[in-house]
């Protein structure tokens, strides 16, 4: 009969006429032709198939039989409902729970006498082991697919059952004669027998009100707890004890008995393999079990099955211990949930022959004697649940999202077919599907289950499929040798290997793009690059393509990884020339883009970037702002960025910017982690380290040469240019910066870096300084890096060269100016025909019809900046910087402030002493330029009020100590009364007070947090805790993103617009966008539907729009000591005082936090905190109130 037909959902009348035509002309039941299933099945979802149920029904309709189901209130949109002929509800909406709705015996007898019921089936769990149910349902007159109620009775108690087996001289495990109800009982017998015991309900299974209980355990606890459990499971909370068999197997018989007398086996399975004492695998038959000892066994069971006459369906269960002696346990009277792996063995459908024997048939007639049942091959059973195994396998509830189940040759799966939407809800059992797979032998059965596994996919609730294929590849299981405390006793089983969910976790993050816009920080729009990026093809002298499927091998490099740093400093200074440094990469983007460009755009011009720059001196692809920014706003770990550049590019050498004792950091840390972070950079591909420190702080500086010369790098100790060295009022001249490179010489560097941040230097002063380094330092590598802020870049950087710099830094034409780096090809034609660079004008500018793209694509992050800003000299703001300065000001409110702001930074540059301005001393100064224009602030009321005002926390920093010592001093009296009672002065080198890092420590709590860590983790972690631990928890909602393609990473794509994401070769995502859904006004939410790979897939999105609400706070009064304000525009990420609190003044209130700077807001009186206005996120404006101070 066509399963289509029997199983269609909603059949029309004509279509159920035809079917109950065929079923009467194919019947082989007679009278006996309408079956009704007193269950539902195993899974805990209100949609799901229940796989017991339909399991029945689908053998029924090939006996043509008609069915009837019964459900819940709660199962109303279950399969099972679907998949049966009748289906009736049991019960009024409400009237019993979930479960209880399936325990009542005359509601379902009543459905069954009213609709003709012939037989009923009890299914598994619920009433099926119930003698009172099999009693009132033969009185009905209807038959009963099982063992008659007596046999029931006998067998469902296991004491009585275990009368039953001495009484038959079958072994049994030593334990009470009788049920036991009082707990001096079980004391007794402990103190008889001796530890371990195991406490076990007399009248159930399935692990419920069962304990084991050791020598030192609470025994009274124990029994007390098994019996209510038994009572609240089976409604009898007898018990009784046996002594507990240390790793034993458990083997069970499949039986099957007919009306006469005639018994059989369908041999044995092993359940062994179990978690609280209920069954996780099964394989039939037992593998390696003495032929000895199974045919005891068999024979065993079906002896005491014979004795009391049993009839149907039953599992005979043992124990079997480590010297193969076998004892009985129960016999369970019914069906199991195991038995398709009998049926697989030996291809009997076993409900078949129970529904056949309970209309009468015999065993003979069914062709099922003992000598005609065979075995054949081995099959394995995994219950695959909703269950989290790194909870301790808490259920788990929810919709799912994807369901893909397994197949092909050997799989069986029995469950129905899951679907993506179904709701697992908490009120029954949490088996999802149970998986079979049987092959010719253990290790075919066992790879078929693997393959199987694999290809399920389930995401939305947590299932043990990771636990599950750990257990299957545990050199225990694979040989066979598991008993019933293994998985308790294998702790490395929960070591498991965890499914990426890559596609659902793109999909939740493309729906949030599509529901609530880009949250990358900083962009404005949508890309102006409508069109799909062409990458350039490079062609050589006479005009013919270059191959460029494979990267580059010729470079500098290879100097450097076959002689060391020396050799590479030597051969670079003896280069007829000056090479040139591409700075695309890193502090162009970061100068012109803020710091936004993404590892696969990237990527994606690399390997054309191997070829025409193959002479260049360097790359700078990393370090400085790229690492955080990497993490806190691209969502991409910085070290993958490293590893793949450094595979697609293996020929140019790779330099990164090192804040000296800082790392990559704002502020110092200990020196171990400085050492720790440049081994990990060299070992992930950095070859030159551009060491710098902000304040040309010698001590600081030498941190960072000393861990580079640990790691085996290119040390480029740096001198910091600030301001105008022609400028004979300033404090940094000639005089200053050769007497710093006599120091960093004397420290040993390969190279001398000369780095103006400014674009300050003048080409005179680049001739000047350079020529007299040069004079001093003849055989001195000298490299110099320059901002084109004022528009003078390339002719600074030819004057350098013609001084006699070794390297130059230099921008593709199409991120370069401003600023960024003066423009490579500016540069070329300048020094044309008189200093060779190595480099091809014709390759660069081909590389650069890429970076034009670029740069549209990245338009969304443009600062407004229109051309060179000759006011560079003024105001000094570092390129890098004067881009962040003005998107920031942006961001609190101050961009119609912007000239103001530069104003300011003059000012506050002079208030600081006037510093080198370099990252992180050039944000101290923006930051304090920031508060003063935010809090109309005068230079004069900042020295008057810094004792009562609250200083950005960088501010604070620098004037602590923590960023190291300026050049001729730290500002007097500002200093000392905005650090006076908060923070205590530092004389001596920040790290030198700094505790080592203990990386065990840190390593051990981030595996706790988010498993597998490697070193360059630990390093990330180090660096930027606080970003770090952001950007797993990203990654955990989101996935790596890394893949995906930028401009569906910015904006959302069109609907029905068709786009592809390669998650990794050879596994390409192909997507689109079907629709957003409505706003729920419930929840808040909108469903997002999206095609995957020609699959509908749909993701719940919050609706970040719909809950914003205006929330207007009150102001602090300037004048009023009491009142605590916002000192300007943020976000409140820390509250330290709650109302009542005592407080003195200076103690801190609050953290605010706008855009990277920090600053605590402290008590400008001491007194008793009244009210907090403010909760941690909550965004704040200038002057808002924070909280008020009253007397004590």
């Amino acid at each position: 009969m066509s399963a289509e037909i029997e199983y269609a959902s909603v059949p029309d009348s004509s279509t159920l006429a035809t079917m109950q035509r065929m079923r009467e002309q194919t019947s082989i039941l007679g009278s006996m032709n309408k079956l009704l299933v007193a269950n539902r099945g195993e899974i805990r979802t209100s949609i799901l198939p229940c796989p017991l149920a339909i399991r029945i029904f689908r053998t029924a309709h090939e006996l043509s039989m008609q069915t009837v189901a019964i459900y819940s209130y709660e199962d109303r949109l279950s399969m099972h409902r679907q998949k049966a002929d009748e289906a009736y509800p049991i019960g009024k909406r409400g009237q019993f729970t979930p479960v209880q709705a399936y325990l009542q015996i005359d509601e379902i007898i009543n459905i069954a006498k009213a609709h003709d019921v012939s037989m009923i089936h009890p299914g598994y769990g619920f009433l099926s082991e119930n003698s009172e149910f099999a009693r009132k349902v033969e009185e009905a007159g209807i038959a009963w697919i099982g063992p008659p109620y007596q046999v029931i009775d006998a067998l469902g108690d296991k004491v009585s059952a275990r009368r039953i087996a001495i009484q038959n001289n079958v072994p049994v495990v030593p334990g009470t004669p009788g049920p036991v109800s009082e707990l001096s009982e079980a004391v007794a017998f402990v103190e008889e027998y001796g530890y371990p015991v195991i406490i076990k309900a007399a009248f159930g299974g399935g692990g419920r009100g069962m304990r084991v209980v050791f020598e030192g355990d609470d025994i009274q606890n124990a029994f007390l707890r098994a019996s209510s459990e038994a009572k609240a499971a089976f409604g009898n909370g007898t018990v009784f004890i046996e002594r507990f068999l240390d790793k034993p197997k458990h083997i069970e018989v499949q039986l099957l008995g007919d009306a006469e007398g005639n018994v059989v086996h369908f041999f044995e399975r092993d359940c062994s393999v179990q978690r609280r004492h209920q069954k996780v695998v099964e394989i039939a038959p037992a593998k390696d079990l003495p032929k000895s000892v199974r045919d005891a066994i068999l024979r065993d069971a079906v002896k005491l099955a014979a004795s009391v006459k049993y009839r149907n369906a039953g599992t005979a269960e043992f124990l079997v211990d480590k010297q193969n002696r076998h004892y009985f346990i129960e016999i369970n009277p019914r069906i199991q949930v195991e038995h398709t792996i009998t049926e697989e063995i030996t291809g009997v459908d076993l409900v078949s022959a129970q529904i056949q024997i309970a209309a009468g048939a015999t065993l003979a007639q069914l062709g099922l004697t003992q000598e005609r049942i065979s075995s054949r091959g081995f099959a394995i059973q995994c219950r695959i649940t909703t269950e989290d195994p790194t909870k301790n396998f808490q259920p788990d509830t929810g919709k799912i999202e994807v369901y893909r189940s397994a197949g092909g040759n050997g799989v069986r799966l029995d469950g129905g077919n899951g679907f993506a939407g179904a709701v697992i809800s908490p009120h029954y059992d949490s088996m999802l599907v149970k998986c079979s797979c049987s092959g010719s032998t253990y290790e075919i059965a066992r790879r078929k289950m693997l393959r199987a596994l694999i290809e399920f996919r389930i995401r939305g609730v947590k299932t043990n499929i990771p636990f599950l294929l750990a257990l299957l590849t545990h050199p225990t299981f694979v040989s066979g040798d598991c008993w019933t405390t293994f998985i308790d006793d294998t702790p490395q089983l929960f070591d498991m290997m965890v499914s990426q969910n890559r596609a659902q976790k793109l999909l939740a993050y493309l729906g949030d793009l599509c529901v609530n816009g880009s949250s990358i920080k900083g962009q404005i729009g949508e890309p102006k690059l409508k069109t799909a990026v062409i990458l350039p093809v490079l062609t050589d002298s006479t005009g013919e393509p270059l191959s460029t499927t494979e990267p580059c091998t010729k470079g500098w490099r290879s100097i450097f990884l076959e002689k060391g740093p020396v050799a590479f400093a030597k051969a670079v200074r003896e280069y007829k020339g000056t090479l040139i440094m591409d700075t695309t990469w890193r502090d162009a983007h970061q100068s012109l883009l803020a710091t936004r460009v993404r590892t696969v755009d990237l990527a994606n011009i690399a390997i054309p970037t191997s070829y025409a720059y193959s002479n260049a001196f360097a790359l700078e692809c990393w370090g400085g702002a790229t690492f955080d920014v990497s993490m806190r706003f691209l969502y991409e770990d910085p070290w993958d960025r490293l590893r793949k550049l450094r595979k697609l590019v293996p020929n140019i050498p790779f330099q990164m910017l090192l804040r000296g004792a800082n790392g990559v950091a704002y502020s110092s840390l200990p020196d171990n982690a400085i050492d720790q972070f440049c081994l990990q950079a060299k070992k992930n591909g950095v070859d030159i380290f551009r060491v710098f420190d902000a304040l040309n702080d010698l001590e600081q500086l030498k941190v960072g040469v000393e861990a580079v010369r640990k790691a085996g790098g290119v040390i480029e100790a740096t001198v910091c240019y600030s301001g105008d060295m022609l400028n004979p009022h300033k404090k940094y001249n000639m005089e200053y910066y050769l007497d710093v490179v006599d120091k960093i010489v004397a420290m040993g560097t390969h190279i001398l870096g000369i780095k103006d941040m400014a674009g300050t230097m003048k080409p005179q002063a680049a001739t000047l300084l350079i020529g007299a380094v040069r004079a001093r330092y003849p055989d001195l590598p000298i490299h110099v890096h320059t901002h084109d802020s004022a528009g003078t870049g390339v002719a600074s950087m030819a004057a350098a060269a013609k001084a006699g710099a070794d390297a130059v830094d230099t921008a593709t034409n199409s991120m370069s100016g401003m600023t960024s780096q003066p423009s490579v090809s500016a540069l070329l034609a300048t020094l044309e025909g008189t200093i060779d660079t190595g480099l091809d004008a014709t390759l660069i500018r081909e590389i650069d019809s890429y970076w034009g793209q670029m740069r549209l694509l990245y338009s969304v992050f443009e600062a407004d900046l229109k051309g060179p800003d000759p006011d560079v000299y003024e105001h000094e703001i570092p390129g890098g910087q004067l881009t962040n300065l003005l998107f920031q000001a942006q961001q609190l409110g101050l961009g119609t402030q912007w000239e103001e702001t530069k104003k300011a930074y003059v000012e506050a540059n002079k208030l600081l002493g006037d510093l080198v301005k370099v990252t992180p001393t050039s944000k101290v100064v923006g930051d304090l330029a920031q508060f003063m224009v935010s809090n109309k602030l005068s230079p004069t009321d900042v020295v008057d009020r810094a004792s009562s005002l609250d200083f950005p926390d960088s501010v604070l920093d620098f004037l602590q100590g923590m960023i190291g010592q300026p050049y001729g001093g730290f500002p007097e009296p500002l200093r000392t009364n905005a650090l006076l009672g908060k923070r205590e002065k530092l004389s001596e080198r920040p790290g030198k007070s700094l505790a080592p890092i203990d990386f065990a420590a840190v390593r051990t709590m981030l595996e706790g947090k988010y498993g597998k860590i490697t070193e360059t983790d630990i390093a990330s972690y180090v660096m930027y805790p606080k970003v770090y631990e952001d950007y797993q928890n990203f990654i955990k909602k989101y996935g790596d993103l890394s893949v995906l393609p930028t401009k569906y990473f910015l904006t959302r794509p069109e609907i029905n617009e068709e786009f592809s994401v390669e998650i990794e070769m050879g596994k390409v995502l192909i997507l689109k966008l079907l629709a957003i859904g409505p706003l729920s006004m419930h929840t808040g939410q909108r469903e997002v539907f999206f095609e995957l790979n020609g699959e509908i897939r749909q993701v719940t999105v919050d609706d970040k729009k719909a809950s914003v609400s205006t929330v207007s706070r009150p102001k602090a009064d300037p004048v009023n000591p009491s009142h605590v304000g916002a000192p300007m525009s943020g976000v409140v990420i820390e509250v330290r005082v709650k109302d009542g609190s005592l407080v003195k003044k200076g103690d801190p209130i609050a953290v605010l936090s706008a855009m990277k700077m920090e600053m605590v807001i402290s008590a400008q009186a001491s007194g008793k905190v009244e009210e907090v206005s403010v909760r941690e996120g909550d965004s704040v404006d200038g002057s808002d109130l924070i909280c008020k101070i009253g007397k004590e």
